[in-house]
């Protein structure tokens, strides 16, 4: 089974699950191109890096989920995250001067979950639904809201699984 960022539930709310999630490494590419042509862009570099195409040769496991944050209607950011336990110390250097490798700290966030197929209007509209239960439930979030899928594009739309994400200030709660 392919092994996913690790967090854990804080709590459960109607709308949302509020998360703290680990420490981890993120492999990044930045691309042009409308919301569902950037995650094809972004995959083949991402997928030739944890290959071996870096300076050590050397594979690493896939995981889930994939990350795509918009930065603009036609400018988008997509992750892979490292396996657990990888030190950014130790990872290997893309040969690729497109991926960068980000060192993400701690965090809290507020996630939704939903099934179905991808398209853009689906994520945008779960997304609106994330931030509105956000600041329903009283929390503040930090940043632009992201999505998460886990399933590869040949698994039947009914069976996937993806995430809205949005990054949270501490709940107060807690």
């Amino acid at each position: 089974m392919t092994e996913q960022q690790k967090y854990q539930v804080i709590k459960r709310l109607a709308d949302l699950e509020i998360r703290e999630y680990e420490a981890c490494v993120l492999m990044q590419v930045t691309v042009s191109g409308d919301f569902m042509r950037a995650g094809n862009l972004a995959f083949g570099p991402l997928v030739r890096y944890i290959s071996g195409n870096n300076a050590a040769g050397q594979k690493i496991a896939m995981t889930a989920p994939v990350i795509q944050e918009p930065i603009s209607d036609q400018e988008h950011i997509v992750s892979f995250v490292l396996p657990a336990g990888m030190n950014p110390d130790d990872v290997p250097v893309p040969s690729d001067a497109r991926v960068k490798m980000i060192a993400e700290p701690a965090y809290f966030a507020a996630a939704r979950k939903f099934g179905g197929g991808w398209n853009e209007h689906r994520f945008m509209a779960e997304g609106e639904q994330l931030l509105n239960a956000v600041k329903a439930a009283g929390l503040v979030p930090i940043g632009a809201i992201y999505w998460a899928r886990f399933d590869p594009p040949w698994k039947p739309g009914f069976l996937k699984r993806n995430e809205a994400i949005t990054k949270i200030e501490r709940p107060k709660a807690l």
